[in-house]
């Protein structure tokens, strides 16, 4: 039930959501060139490793001149890049891996293979054992204020009590956040 509802409301929020992708497309096009996606290798459902797509938020080079992650006032972040990372534009083209079957629209985000080192063997393999997501338990209560040991509990207390009602919860919960209370 969850992967149909998944590939109904995926599919339809691309319809919908068309004219604002194209927008964004062309507005990252504009302020820095090519490539407008970003893709990321991650770790999905299985422990399997996937490409994760999103609107490229940052300089072409970020990856070889930061880490994995940023921070506040990062000066990789372009301008446009600001924006759609404050409104979480820039993971819309998430959708296209809900549609692929390497993601759910609710799940653990997914990790990039290094933060592996940051579990333990069983809950590894716990976070593993359910389909990563474009939101989650972390982003739907903390957003990006979760640290990073918040969210790691948050992620496994999904994986372990996940349910379509939960998911239900967690997605107005993101809502909420994204109406104006959320951190970038």
């Amino acid at each position: 039930m969850k992967r149909a509802m998944d590939l109904l409301v995926a599919l339809a929020a691309i319809l919908v959501l068309s004219p604002l992708l194209l927008a964004t497309a062309a507005a990252v096009l504009l302020e820095s060139g090519r490539p407008v996606l970003f893709r990321q290798v991650r770790i999905g459902r299985g422990g399997r490793e996937f490409g994760m797509y999103k609107f490229r938020s940052m300089v072409r080079n970020a990856a070889a001149v930061g880490p994995y992650f940023t921070a506040a006032g990062d000066p990789r972040i372009t301008r446009v890049g600001r924006f759609i990372r404050r409104t979480s534009i820039d993971e819309l083209p998430q959708l296209f891996n809900v549609l692929r079957g390497d993601m759910s629209l609710v799940g653990p985000r997914p990790d990039v293979p290094a933060q592996r080192a940051l579990y333990t063997e069983a809950e590894w393999a716990l976070r593993c054992s359910v389909r990563p997501g474009i939101t989650g338990l972390a982003q739907a209560l903390l957003r990006s204020a979760a640290t990073e040991q918040q969210r790691r509990e948050l992620d496994l207390r999904y994986a372990r009590e996940h349910t379509l009602r939960l998911d239900m919860k967690i997605v107005g919960w993101t809502f909420g956040r994204l109406g104006g209370r959320g951190s970038n």
